[in-house]
């Protein structure tokens, strides 16, 4: 039986091919194509807004603000003051020294684009390539070699805008990006880049980095140098080498295969670039040895400086100050790329702390020393300020400013005394009284001074004999003829900066001075009264070499030259045969020894025509401590005349090699009063009318001012001078109360 017969419609149905189901998307279709419309209308409303996103006002001027580092310079340094030659770099945490572009070697242009942003001099500031590239290889897992922010980016992002991970940032990157590049070259800003971005190890720029890594000018970095510093830009820190070295080559491979897939380098280029050990460079070696890198210096305190195995921490450290505080320049010492040039001389530093370390052993408990040293143009040549900058930031030689304290002068303060006497119109070849003790009635505070030390056994002695055995008990005498007050004034005007007190007993040292206050004083009788303010610092110039700051000596008269003469023909003869023979060195010198109240401070202070040197000796000791003493250190009792003048005389020695010396001439004569002309033979202690026996001797009287050319007061025949104790009353307008703790009414200072 034959099938029954399909309709025709079934049949016309069977031969219409079935339509698919149509997709979501499709279905959706008309929906997403709105969304899409206000996605774009949606984005092109943020492009146009931050289309008009601005370029800073100052962008042409970012770079003139950066931060920079600031260099200090010794004497020696003729050529502009930079990483080169400097004693010190002073930065506020960064480490920044701008460059131009023509300073930049080809090689590092090569190696930073080459591993940052492959097509940098052809895109216009954002690369759509690039960002490709990166995601791409992002996504297959080969790591990053190359980001996706173009150097305009990067530096953009640097300069202008924060660190936010937000796509606002990084749409306002982009539109910057372009807009920068409209106003400046690609040279431009790859220069501003390159001196902005961090290389680690504090430094910022590429010269500071080449400087870090290398000890190196960026202009003498090779291939390898060069691809390191430009593997380094992603993570310094991870790559530091002297940590890791094994992410360090890695970083340093990857850039050289990137410039040899850019053809910037040959293959044989690229693998003795690779070859190169990680060897790390430490100490000495930093200066001259090739190797990868140098070690990684401590960025604590100072930093680095030059020469601080001699002292010239110390020397910095007072640069610093002045630059920041005396001379207002504030924080500009670490920000502005400041080149600061100063005085200070090596070899005189050297000389000069290796006197002391040769002669003493501070950092082992013996007495520390300080020496400071000044030419005849004003200069600070050396001062050693300490041992141990990281033990101890106090600066021996500056006293109080130093962050410690003053010391007694001793009788290095009689030159002040004798000065002010012959000021005041009495003679160099005035008498005086010398027994072994005197008493000077009423002279301290009303009560009596007690003064022992520089005796004669002809039992009188003038001034100039005086000095040269720093007889105390003629200066005592002394002082109250010429009065403390005026003695103060005259310590100042020389340059004493201390506050002095006004007392008798400031004659044998009973104030507070610095090394530095003691050597620019004597450094004014050195020029003959005209006085010059010592200096540290001779210009400052700014980074682009501008002078900001000049030193202009102003020289000034504090003293008539004929009364320094007579003052310095007296100095002259305690080197040649007094109390300061042992600093004798082969040059015609004046100086005076100085040594306080159970010596607890001893000093040398004097000078040629070309160089003053102080020298103090002592224990430093510290806030609450006890004083302590050098009556008997290594078997002697320490005094000007030994430890202090010796040193002195070695410092000297080698200090002065190459300078002029001057003969010290006699004066032709001491014009002035002449004081107690009749005690001149030593037949007499008459300094009044009367005269009488004690088992010293007691001597009503007062003032024992004459005439210039003969006592007015007649000795006693056949009188002689007891050997025990002379009393003579002092007149009261000359005396005041002592404020120094450690000077009484009885003095034993001997020189």
């Amino acid at each position: 039986m034959a099938p029954p017969s399909l309709s025709r419609w079934a049949r016309i149905k069977a031969k219409i091919p079935r339509r698919k189901r149509r997709s979501i998307f499709w279905r959706l279709r008309r929906v997403f194509f709105l969304i899409f419309l206000l996605g774009i209308a949606a984005f092109s409303g943020v492009a146009y807004v931050l289309a008009q996103l601005p370029l800073p006002e100052d962008y042409a001027d970012q770079e003139a603000d950066l931060v920079q580092t600031s260099f200090v310079c010794s004497i020696e340094v003729t050529d502009p003051c930079g990483p080169e030659n400097a004693i010190a770099q002073l930065s506020a945490g960064e480490d920044r020294l701008n460059v131009t572009y023509e300073e930049l070697p080809q090689v590092l242009i090569d190696a930073v684009v080459a591993a940052e942003d492959q097509d940098f001099f052809t895109h216009r500031g954002v690369d759509p390539v690039g960002i490709t590239r990166a995601a791409w290889n992002d996504i297959r897992g080969v790591g990053v070699t190359q980001g996706g922010s173009t150097i305009t980016q990067q530096y953009v992002k640097n300069a202008f805008l924060t660190r936010d991970r937000t796509v606002k940032r990084k749409i306002q990157e982009a539109v910057l990006a372009i807009k920068l590049e409209r106003e400046l070259t690609k040279e431009e800003i790859l220069l501003r880049y390159l001196n902005r971005i961090y290389f680690g190890r504090g430094a910022y720029g590429v010269q500071s980095a080449s400087q870090a890594y290398f000890n190196k000018d960026i202009g003498e970095i090779d291939l390898a140098d060069a691809a390191y510093l430009a593997g380094l830009i992603r993570a310094p820190e991870a790559a530091e080498a002297t940590r890791d070295p094994a992410v360090a080559h890695q970083r340093r491979a990857s850039v050289l295969a990137r410039m040899l897939e850019d053809e910037l380098i040959t293959q044989e280029e690229a693998d003795a670039a690779n070859a190169r050990p990680w060897d790390v460079c430490f100490g000495a070696q930093r200066s001259g040895a090739h190797c990868s890198v140098v070690e990684k210096l401590s960025r604590e305190g100072l930093g680095e400086v030059q020469g601080a195995h001699y002292g010239t921490e110390y020397f910095v450290d007072w640069v610093r100050r002045v630059v920041s505080v005396d001379l207002e320049l504030g924080a500009a010492i670490y920000t502005k790329g400041l080149r600061i040039y100063t005085t200070l001389d090596h070899e005189m530093q050297r000389a000069a702390f290796e006197t002391v370390t040769d002669t003493l052993d501070p950092l082992n408990g013996e007495p520390a020393a300080s020496i400071v040293s000044i030419d005849d143009q004003g200069r600070v040549r050396a001062m050693v300020g300490g041992f141990d900058f990281d033990q101890s930031e106090v600066n021996l030689a500056l006293g109080v400013d130093g962050g410690g304290s003053g010391r007694q002068p001793g009788s290095s303060f009689k030159p002040f005394v004798l000065a002010e006497a012959i000021s005041q119109g009495f003679s160099a070849r005035s008498f005086f009284l010398a027994p072994r003790v005197i008493v000077l009635e009423g002279a301290n505070a009303g009560r009596d001074w007690t003064v022992r030390g520089g005796s004669s056994a002809a039992g009188s002695m003038d001034l100039l004999q005086a000095t040269r055995v720093s007889s105390n008990v003629v200066y005592a005498q002394l002082m109250l003829e010429v009065g403390p007050a005026n003695v103060v004034n005259t310590a100042h005007r020389l340059g004493i900066e201390s506050d002095l007190p006004e007392v008798n007993s400031l004659v044998l040292g009973a104030g507070e001075v610095s090394v530095l206050d003691m050597a620019t004083a004597y450094n004014t009788l050195a020029r003959e009264g005209t006085r010059i303010d010592p200096t540290f610092i001779t210009r400052i110039e700014d980074a682009d070499g501008e002078v900001v700051w000049e030193w202009e000596p102003k020289p000034r008269e504090v003293l008539d030259s004929g009364v320094v003469r007579q003052v310095t023909y007296a100095l002259s003869r305690v080197v040649e045969g007094g109390t300061g023979r042992k600093a004798a060195f082969g040059q015609p010198a004046a100086g005076k020894t100085g040594t306080t109240q159970d010596n607890r401070d001893a000093w040398f202070v004097g000078y040629t025509c070309k160089l003053t040197t102080a020298v103090w000796m002592g224990y430093v000791g510290k806030p609450g401590e006890e004083p302590r003493f050098m009556d008997d250190f290594r078997d002697i009792e320490v005094q000007g005349g030994t430890f202090p003048a010796e040193m002195w005389g070695a410092y000297m020695s080698r200090a002065t090699q190459g300078l002029d010396s001057c003969d010290i001439p006699q004066p032709s004569g001491y014009p002035g009063r002449q004081l107690n002309l009749g005690l001149r033979d030593g037949t007499t202690t008459t300094t009044g009318s009367t005269t009488t026996s004690t088992t010293g001797t007691t001597l009503p009287g007062g003032s024992t001012t004459t005439s210039s050319s003969s006592s007015t007061i007649a000795p006693s025949p056949g009188t002689t001078v007891p050997a025990s104790t002379t009393t003579i009353p002092a007149p009261t307008s000359t005396t005041s109360a002592p404020t120094s703790t450690t000077t009484d009414e009885t003095t034993t200072t001997t020189t």
